[in-house]
């Protein structure tokens, strides 16, 4: 079955998929991330996904945690450049709960000042954990050197110095700004009549007063490739080469992944694991990964290796960046790429948190919900031709840069 759409008058859009699982999933997920932070709010919207926990008009912070866990469920959020999502895993008969809850958490949250103090330690614990993890660090700084004094290039976490100086007054106006209802999606999976969710979503969300978006997000700044050293008391030497890529909107972006699958994907025969790793020993880990936003990409790839190693390392991988470049893809060798992205898709959808999740993202983008069979399609009709010509605009040489950490 396929996801059933509804949406509330205030601007809340509503998705559910009915399946035959005891278990159900719930989301309630904003388009709204750190990048939509003014310069003197680095860190809040990550801020508010940990306080928006601590406390409501009805609820203390143990209740609001006990609530789904008693039940055996289980209650997380996330924040990421351009969204925000809260989201629950619960068998089918507290779908009620869930709801109740999310509404209550992203409508009637209190923001107690003692819970504020307190939960900016656990967040200085969290950024200093990053400091302690080279591998983590560098995908914050790498973004933070291609997009150089733009809300996109901080990290999420923000930094201690700002952290201690949100208050209340901060949260509740960038949420009165940017968690705007008609940038709000709830999504559901589970064995509920959409009727139901329907009925309920009125309930939990209808009376919310609709507040619809009416500001433009910063434009990305021209790129310009960099490359960067930075000296670490490490072991290994930490890289990432990488460059801007194909926005969610770029017909081109479903070649990229395919190219970016074949590269460095999760499988083993990826051409920079067989290059690095089981050609020459250099590396434990390599990887690349493609992430599409609404108006940008980013390409990298990771590697760590020892510090000696490092120049031998870059040069093979741009030579296989080369190849994927100069040399077509045969036949066979396209067709096995092609099945192993879609085989990868098709394991992830089987996650109902994954589906949710991406499906949530979806509709904030492309106001429809995916749907893997034509995606497939899409991936199927994608020629070596068009794997040479994403390969030439975007990993280009001219456009790389490279940060290391040794």
């Amino acid at each position: 079955m396929e996801f059933e759409l509804y949406t509330l008058q205030n601007g809340i859009r509503i998705a559910h998929k009915r399946t035959d699982s005891p278990v159900a999933y719930c989301c309630l997920m904003v388009n709204t991330g750190s990048r939509d932070e003014l310069d003197h709010e680095h860190g809040l919207a990550h801020f508010i996904e940990h306080v928006i926990f601590k406390g409501t008009k009805k609820r203390k912070a143990f209740h609001i945690m006990s609530r789904m866990e008693d039940v055996g469920g289980d209650l997380n959020a996330y924040t990421a450049k351009e969204e925000t999502a809260i989201h629950a895993t619960f068998l089918k008969q507290d779908f009620t709960r869930a709801i109740e809850l999310l509404a209550d958490i992203m409508f009637n949250s209190s923001f107690p000042e003692k819970e504020l103090r307190r939960e900016k330690e656990v967040i200085v614990d969290e950024i200093n954990s990053y400091h302690d993890s080279p591998a983590e660090l560098i995908f914050d700084d790498f973004e933070e050197l291609i997009f150089p004094n733009h809300p996109f290039g901080r990290n999420i976490l923000g930094t201690k110095k700002q952290l201690k100086k949100f208050n209340r007054k901060h949260i509740i106006d960038f949420m009165g700004r940017t968690y705007n209802t008609d940038q709000m999606v709830f999504c559901s999976i589970g064995d509920i009549p959409f009727s139901r969710i329907v009925k309920l979503s009125e309930k939990h969300f209808g009376s919310v007063q609709p507040n619809p978006r009416n500001y433009q997000r910063p434009p990305i700044t021209e790129y310009i490739p960099q490359n960067k050293t930075v000296k670490k008391s490490t072991y290994q030497s930490h890289c990432i080469v990488g460059t801007t890529a194909y926005d969610l909107h770029n017909p081109k972006r479903i070649a990229m992944h395919l190219a970016n699958n074949i590269l460095g994907g999760p499988g083993m025969n990826s051409r920079l694991n067989l290059a690095l790793r089981e050609r020459h020993g250099l590396a434990y880990n390599v990887e690349s990964s493609y992430t599409p936003y609404s108006d940008t990409g980013i390409f990298t790839i990771y590697f760590g290796t020892d510090k000696a190693d490092t120049d031998k390392a870059v040069e093979i991988i741009l030579q296989e960046l080369d190849m994927l470049r100069n040399k077509r893809m045969g036949i066979l060798q396209l067709s096995k790429a092609k099945k192993q992205l879609i085989g990868q898709l098709a394991i992830g959808a089987e996650s109902g948190e994954n589906l949710m999740i991406s499906t949530a993202k979806s509709i904030l983008v492309y106001e429809r919900p995916d749907n893997l069979i034509n995606v497939f399609k899409l991936i199927e009709q994608i020629t070596s031709l068009e794997i040479m010509e994403v390969a030439n605009e975007i990993l280009n040489q001219n456009r790389l840069s490279t940060l290391i950490f040794k």
